[in-house]
């Protein structure tokens, strides 16, 4: 077989791929409806959706397709459940990007989404927001999500800031800068959090993340901003790859490594924050994905970056739907479930790259 022909072959089980996990998402999407206090049937919830696409509803509704569709049921599907299952598909695809990416930058599967202290900075500025009531004069109802949102990005610029050599941003003291915001910070957030009172459920809830509350307004904002940083990220995966030999090799093939860190970080950053303003603090989602993606699809960006935003849908829809599942009626919080896979499986990367990291 020559190189033509197995690259070929190679880009055909990219796209059946990806075909795969696309399918796959949106039939546990429709199945993910019927979910829930009120059992719905698959076909329900099917008919609910299709009738919110234009062109199918004009097509369909003359052929009496929705004529059976219980008005009831598709006020819950529509409003109620339909903007959480986008929320959660949305977030989880920012998560398993991020993930990517930070992994692709690190050259090291043990990254995550957080090492660069979006969380730490998004749970500060939801803290504040739930102790101080700061922001609800401003933001209204989406006080907790902005100030969120507002803080993470102020924590990723600081991070950024704290980590830049002269002109450069060596890799190892980002990661190290990060660690050691993430920690003072938390220790803000720990201090609010012992003089919060009454509110003191409300912050520890968000603090495991939930998409219990999501709304429209949620999908709005998540949907849109992890949509223009997987077309950016895309745009760099040739540069990602490249930069996997080695930030020198990079650079005598002719890559601008500091300009393509810079971009990418900050995209990380940006989706991360939309995904963590959204749903709160949901760990391991970013670690978990593209690790498994590279193994399924291999290291190559141009398809390891779909994948992971994919598989990162699908891993936090099936999470979100077993934290709804367990315990009827009551709701576990997500945090709580990817943590339950996350843990474990971070043991067995440490494990399995002790070797590489020994002194």
């Amino acid at each position: 077989m020559d190189v033509l022909t197995e690259y070929a072959a190679k880009r055909r089980f990219w796209y059946i791929s990806i075909a795969i996990l696309s399918f796959t998402l949106f039939f546990a999407s429709i199945i993910s409806l019927c979910i829930g206090p009120t059992p719905i049937s698959f076909n329900i919830a099917l008919k609910s959706v299709l009738k919110q696409v234009p062109l199918l509803n004009s097509m369909l509704s003359a052929q009496g397709f929705f004529s059976d569709l219980p008005s009831q049921e598709e006020v819950i599907v529509v409003s109620i459940r339909l903007p959480r299952i986008l929320t959660c598909m949305f977030a989880g695809a920012a998560l398993g990007l991020a993930g990517a990416i930070l992994q692709g930058i690190f050259k090291n599967p043990m990254a995550d989404p957080y090492v660069i202290g979006v969380s730490s900075g998004a749970a500060l500025g939801a803290t504040i927001a739930f102790a101080t009531g700061l922001g609800f004069t401003i933001f209204g109802a989406a006080a907790v999500s902005a100030l969120a949102f507002i803080a993470s990005l102020l924590t990723t610029l600081l991070v950024y800031s704290v980590a830049k050599v002269g002109p450069r941003v060596p890799v190892m003291t980002l990661l190290l800068s990060g660690i050691a915001v993430s920690i003072f910070l938390s220790a803000f957030t720990t201090l609010l959090i012992t003089f919060a009172g009454k509110i003191l459920h409300g912050i520890y809830f968000w603090l495991l993340g939930s998409f219990a509350f999501a709304k429209w307004a949620d999908f709005y904002i998540v949907a849109p901003l992890t949509a223009i940083g997987f077309f950016a990220a895309f745009l760099y995966s040739r540069d990602l790859n490249i930069m996997s030999l080695g930030e020198e090799t990079a650079q005598t093939l002719g890559v601008e490594t500091e300009s393509v860190k810079k971009v990418l970080i900050a995209v990380s950053s940006l989706v991360t924050a939309a995904a963590v303003c959204v749903s709160g603090i949901i760990a391991f989602v970013g670690l978990i994905i593209p690790h498994v993606m590279r193994i399924l699809v291999g290291p190559d960006h141009r398809v390891l970056l779909p994948a992971s935003l994919l598989g990162g849908a699908l891993f936090l829809l099936f999470c979100d739907n077993l934290a709804r599942a367990i315990l009827p009626p009551l709701e576990l919080p997500i945090g709580v479930i990817t943590a339950m896979f996350g843990g474990p499986f971070f043991i067995y990367l440490l494990r399995k790259k002790k070797g590489e990291y020994s002194l």
